[in-house]
């Protein structure tokens, strides 16, 4: 007989669906009983040697008892999970416990048909990560030598895999600890099958207009018309059951009748009629569709639901939805010519690509692109965000040699921990901006179906800090950097020079750079523009060139006033010619231009993009030709700045991944699980002092001990054990910090003096109530600090410093980051709030001791990076000495943490 165990709970959270090595997707779960016809089948349907490669023998049919093993799991200490794509299953994955508990047995079976698609891997991450859950700490697996395909999954996979050979078999074995290898091996599986889904997005071999109409003003005919007179160079297809003819070309009734495969449709039908036409575009086996459609989440609580089975669908058939309400997607690059947007005309071509969520906000970047004559790469609107997000285009920016720079406007943000870890590796090469409110992530717009932050203000701001962002509010200001962004070589530094032909014009401008805090080298304002064309421009030339060659001089703002003969056009020309020759940035502001014909703001050529030029470094990609021109020298002014900021973080070291040694994880990991046995539904609890200084001492976390008291009598005894001289505090919450309340009585020396304090405390305390004591050893003198780090729905962990006192609550003087944190993150984080001048010797004092501070910052860090379960801690106060830091109390809460957004599991959100 096989002993079957009891199966647990089956864990919904491990379904996913996920994106395969060609861009498609499929559907992965926990095996079920209900599987075992569809598991007879995967396995009929295998080749001999992929049965034999998976059992070492040849096996036409699983026998019943093998089919109950095999699907009746209890997710413990026998886990399976299959994946699925159009109801079938095409792979399985599974791990048996052996032994030893911390060790179970892999096996992986992917369908033949199905194989080199990248199935093995995500199994494996997937059933590891479902593994460390339950305890398991190692994978071991046997493996024929001649299945050089699982071989090659096994060693890709980031893990230190340990191998040899015994008897004809290849046994291996290796720990499932996450690792900066396997991580990085994850994410870069994750990247390639991102990007590629998008570039069949956004670059279709083929496109099918569902709903196309010969009605003028429809949605419908519009983006048939956008598609066809953009120049779309690959086939189009019209499908209206009701027209024989639409645009010219045959129309067809279904999408299953058009010949041959269909990259993108794009669905403009009827709200009733779109989850009928999704379900044919996945039997016909599109590979994406665009829904211009609304009605969906916007519309209320059905209309979610329907958004989401819809989606599910599409995933479960290999399909990636854009939309619903979707405004469209654009590609100008000349091979592809792709307008399948309600845009009337294709952009110009340009080097910036661009994200939006609603329709309405992707048209006003379409207008402020037209206007500032800033050509476009890429556009995609992602309407509801159903399924394609911004951090998915943004992996597919990455790769895109066509797109210098990227611009975003979030409504709301639904994965901010991976669009954290993308942005900063993209930000790295190309700038990233990011156009977003200040209630973002606070209120989410209609159609949107996120989560919302409870996080401190300002966290989500430090978050894009943290990846290199360039936050703004607007699309005006998002696109007055892009001007910068697209056409000039980043600046090396912060000191500008200022041309102008008004000294008080060119000292208003050094004022306002100098409060952005850029540095005005000179301000330079002999230029004569009125002297006449022949030779003001040669004279501007020789002086901005001359000025630009200065090696501390690293950009240049040239604001002037009109001239006499001069026109705008002519004076960019040579602006840009200077920037091109030297190297360095030059904007430009034009104040008094009147004329309404003459489009100042966004002076850019609309001509394709050149080449770089020979003194921007190789790898800055193309650029758009123009000089970026403003309206307003502000405006300009912020805009550099801003870029300034970016040119800085890209240069600076950005450290390591702050791991500091002497942590142990497991224990943790473990003693955390059995407490939360105890604690009900999403409830908190509180650990005692106790258990709070056990686990924050695995990871190198010591709380200064303490002891709470009845009696004078047991409050000595408690000295005497702790060692004099003591501190005497109330443990109620607030007061215990409050010297000046009376709640803390320092440097007690003796028994006598301190059974006076306690009567005296009780007694200066009793307005406020009645509260317990407690002493203290006293800790060496120095600067209260406070450290806080909760688990948010949002942004998941979120780690806070400040210093103490009510000046700094009062003044919100904290600085926020969220982990994971390289070791430059952590010295930036400490050296954030205003007040942290008095950790580096203010007014004459020793600077604090500032390694130990961090390393204090680098191991909370990482405990609520590893530990979500640990929903609140704080270290208050942390006294940060001349030699040492002090913890002098502790808070921790547990509870049973939603999943966060952005796992170890390679999955997308739903």
């Amino acid at each position: 007989m096989v002993e079957l165990a009891q199966p647990a709970a089956y864990p919904d959270y491990w379904e996913a669906d996920v994106v395969l090595r060609d861009g498609a997707t499929a559907h992965l779960r926990p095996i079920t009983p209900a599987d075992a016809d569809a598991l007879q089948a995967f396995h009929m349907a295998q080749s001999q040697n992929s049965t034999y490669m998976r059992f070492f023998t040849y096996k036409s049919k699983l026998s019943g008892k093998e089919l109950r093993r095999f699907t009746e799991v209890d997710h413990r200490d026998r886990a399976a999970l299959v994946m699925i794509l159009g109801g079938e299953i095409i792979g399985v994955g599974r791990y048996d416990r052996l032994a030893d508990p911390a060790d179970a047995e892999v096996a992986f079976n992917i369908a033949d048909k199905h194989q080199g698609r990248g199935i093995g891997s995500i199994l494996l991450e997937h059933l590891a990560a479902a593994a460390r859950e339950n305890g398991i700490r190692r994978f071991v697996a046997e493996v024929l030598p001649e299945n050089r395909k699982m071989l090659t999954v096994f060693s890709e996979a980031g893990y230190e895999v340990h191998r040899h050979f015994d008897d004809g078999v290849v046994s291996l074995e290796f720990k499932l600890d996450l690792t900066d290898k396997s991580r990085q091996v994850m994410e870069a599986r994750e990247h390639r099958a991102e990007a590629r889904s998008l570039a069949e997005l956004l670059a279709p071999s083929s496109v099918a207009v569902i709903g196309a109409s010969r009605q003028w003003g429809s949605i419908g005919y519009d983006l048939l018309n956008h598609i066809v007179e953009g120049g779309y160079k690959g086939p189009v297809h019209a499908v209206n059951p009701e027209a024989l003819e639409l645009a010219g070309m045959l129309s067809y009734a279904r999408i299953g009748d058009v010949p041959g495969p269909v990259d993108l449709a794009v669905v403009a039908v009827p709200y009733e009629e779109v989850d009928t036409v999704v379900r044919e575009c996945a039997a016909a086996g599109v590979r994406g569709v665009l829904i211009a459609s609304a009605g969906y989440a916007e519309a209320g609580a059905e209309g979610l639901a329907r958004q989401r089975e819809l989606v599910r669908h599409a995933r479960a058939n290999g399909m990636r939805v854009i939309g619903p309400a979707s405004l469209g997607v654009v590609n100008t690059d000349p091979e592809v010519s792709l307008n399948a947007s309600l845009a009337p005309s294709l952009p110009a071509r340009g080097v910036l690509g661009l994200f939006s969520q609603s329709a309405a906000l992707g048209a006003a970047l379409f207008a402020a692109c037209t206007r500032r004559r800033v050509g476009v790469s890429s556009c995609l609107s992602a309407g509801n965000r159903a399924d394609v997000s911004g951090n998915d285009v943004m992996q597919y920016w990455e790769d895109d040699p066509a797109t210098a720079a990227v611009g975003l406007y979030f409504e709301s943000i639904g994965n901010p921990r991976k669009f954290s870890r993308i942005a900063r590796r993209l930000a790295r090469s190309k700038p990233v901006i990011v156009a977003k409110s200040d209630v973002m992530g606070l209120q989410l717009p209609p159609g949107h179906a996120v989560r919302t932050t409870q996080a401190p203000a300002g966290a989500l701001d430090a978050m894009f800090r943290q990846a290199g962002v360039i936050r703004v509010e607007t699309n005006e200001q998002l696109m007055d950097i892009a001007q910068i962004v697209v056409s000039q070589p980043l600046p090396a530094g912060p000191r500008l020079a200022v041309f102008s032909n008004s000294l008080a014009l060119g000292k208003v401008v050094a004022d306002g750079a100098a409060a952005h805090g850029l540095e005005v080298a000179q301000i330079v304002t002999d230029v004569d523009l009125d002297a006449g064309m022949s030779v003001a421009l040669p004279s501007l030339k020789r002086r901005l060139l001359g000025v630009l060659d200065q090696e501390d001089v690293h950009a240049a703002m040239i604001t002037y006033l009109p001239a006499r003969g001069l026109t705008v056009e002519r004076i960019a020309e040579v602006l840009q010619e200077c920037a091109e020759l030297s190297g360095k940035p030059v904007v430009a502001a034009f104040i008094g231009i009147l004329d309404p014909a003459i489009h100042v703001e966004g002076l850019l050529s609309a001509a394709a993009p050149a080449p770089a030029a020979a003194p921007w470094p190789e790898d800055a990609g193309p650029r758009q030709r123009g000089v970026p021109c403003y309206a307003s020298p502000g405006a300009g002014i912020a805009a550099l700045a801003a870029v300034v900021g970016y040119a800085q973080w890209k240069a600076r070291d950005h450290g390591q991944p702050a791991l500091p040694e002497g942590v142990d994880a497991d224990a943790v990991a473990a003693r955390v699980e059995e407490l939360l046995a105890a604690v009900p539904g999403e409830s908190l609890h509180t650990l005692d002092a106790a258990e709070t200084a056990s686990l924050l001492g695995r990871y190198g976390i010591t709380v200064l001990p303490s002891a709470r008291f009845g009696t004078p009598d047991e409050a000595v005894s408690a000295a005497d054990r702790l060692g004099w001289p003591v501190a005497l505090k109330t443990v109620d919450p607030v007061l215990r910090h409050r010297l000046d309340l009376g709640g803390v009585r320092l440097n007690i020396r003796d028994a006598e003096s301190l059974r006076r304090n306690i009567v005296q405390m009780a007694e200066l305390l009793s307005p406020y109530g009645s509260f317990g004591m407690e002493v203290q050893s006293m800790a060496p003198v120095g600067q209260a600090c406070t450290l806080r780090a909760i688990e948010d729905p949002l942004l998941g962990p979120v780690v806070s410093f400040g210093l103490a006192g009510d000046a700094v609550n009062l003044l919100d003087d904290w600085a926020h980051r969220v982990p994971p944190l390289t070791s430059t993150d952590v010295a930036e984080f400490v050296r954030s709030p205003r007040a942290s001048r008095k950790l580096f010797g203010y007014q004459g004092l020793p600077p604090a001791d500032v390694a130990g501070l961090e390393d204090l910052v680098a191991r909370l860090a990482l405990l609520k990076d590893e530990h979500p379960e640990l929903a609140y801690i704080e270290l208050n106060p942390v006294v940060v000495g001349t030699s040492a830091v002090t913890i002098l109390a502790a808070d921790l809460k547990i509870g049973n943490p939603a999943r966060r957004t952005d796992s170890a599991r390679r999955a997308m959100l739903g």
